[in-house]
């Protein structure tokens, strides 16, 4: 099982103090953020994209590469790479050129994204956003798999005997996430082509991911790419922790009635009881981690967000320390004990992948 840490970049005033920070201190909080997964001993960290304020992270690699370099295990990945009005000859290069830098520590998630306007902005219409994340991939993974690519479509224009450089590190594409929270077209997307599909369920009651994932699991079977439930499932999380729940909820309160996303809405006691954040102790994010398997089956890959909403980064950090310390711990156990001998542990990386290309 992979653990890891995702962040959607945004720059939100602390409602305790009415300060935000810079553009700067956001960017280098987040570098931050990844020095401290790999310290406690997460697998993970991925990156938003976004192209509006107040999000700061619109060009993921450049991050992923700063990261790469101070950093030794980490899998370096991204929490929506825009795949509707990202060209996908770019996104072919960019990331192959970040596994080399990274010496295959890589990977990345498709997504359309939750901005509307960012259509328009790349020149891209809104009412194509399905058949341009089809279209855009199929396009991708011929990129990353044949040396020479003849192509024409609906929205780019043809390519003639066109080589994406540098190449795939060993040959070996970056392994793919396709994320939606939504869209029963992304999850057959996923499925078709063996790829992993990541619910970010933090925002939506479970039983509308349940048939998400469910519908994914049954095609990756029709595909024949192993049985339904060796399909390759990621999800999100969101935390909040204090060795005392009543502190944490009472330090929590002001950053979830403020949050640009979910801010004077529902109640936090409401939005705990029907979505993944958990707001507690350690012991009580082991247990509601541990019911995500229960909704939703044995999984490869679980990310928590612990960074929005306005929270300083010594919080921030104080969070992965516990994290790492008390929690992941715990929850590798129990989920490895309860896992069929049949079914994947960990999503792929590039030594499986290559060691697969090798077989």
């Amino acid at each position: 099982m992979q653990f890891g840490i995702f962040t959607v970049g945004d720059v939100t005033p602390d409602p305790t103090t009415g300060r935000a920070p810079s553009e700067a201190e956001r960017i280098k909080a987040m570098v931050a953020i990844a020095a401290k997964a790999e310290e406690v001993g997460l697998d993970v960290f991925a990156t938003g994209e976004h192209h509006n304020p107040p999000f700061v992270p619109s060009s993921p690699t450049t991050m992923l590469g700063y990261i790469a370099a101070r950093t030794e295990r980490l899998i370096l990945s991204t929490a929506t790479t825009l795949i509707t009005t990202n060209d996908p000859v770019k996104i072919a290069e960019d990331f192959a050129m970040l596994q080399h830098l990274a010496d295959g520590r890589v990977d990345l998630m498709m997504g359309r994204g939750n901005t509307a306007p960012v259509y328009p902005w790349f020149g891209k219409d809104i009412r194509d956003g399905i058949d341009l994340a089809i279209e855009n991939y199929h396009l991708l993974h011929r990129l990353w798999r044949e040396d020479v690519v003849d192509w024409e479509g609906r929205f780019r224009t043809p390519l003639q005997s066109f080589t994406s450089t540098p190449r795939p590190l060993d040959g070996v594409p970056p392994f793919v996430w396709h994320g939606s929270i939504r869209s029963p077209e992304i999850a057959e997307q996923a499925a078709y082509y063996g790829d992993g599909f990541f619910a970010n369920h933090i925002f939506w009651p479970k039983e509308h991911f349940q048939q998400l994932i469910a519908l994914y699991r049954r095609r990756y079977e029709h595909y024949g790419h192993g049985s339904a439930d060796q399909a390759i499932v990621g999800l999100g999380g969101q935390v909040f922790m204090r060795k005392n729940s009543q502190d944490a909820v009472r330090e929590f309160r002001p950053y979830f009635d403020n949050a640009p996303v979910y801010g004077h809405g529902p109640s936090l006691e409401e939005f705990t009881a029907g979505t993944p954040l958990t707001v507690g102790s350690p012991q009580q994010v082991i247990e509601k981690t541990l019911t995500f398997r229960d909704h939703f089956g044995d999984y490869q890959r679980q990310l928590f967000l612990m960074d929005h909403a306005g929270l300083p980064l010594k919080t921030v950090l104080e969070q992965i320390d516990l994290l790492g310390e008390e929690v992941v711990p715990v929850l590798r156990g129990e989920f490895e004990a309860l896992r069929p001998a049949h079914v994947p542990a960990t999503a792929p990386t590039h030594a499986s992948r290559l060691t697969e290309e090798v077989r």
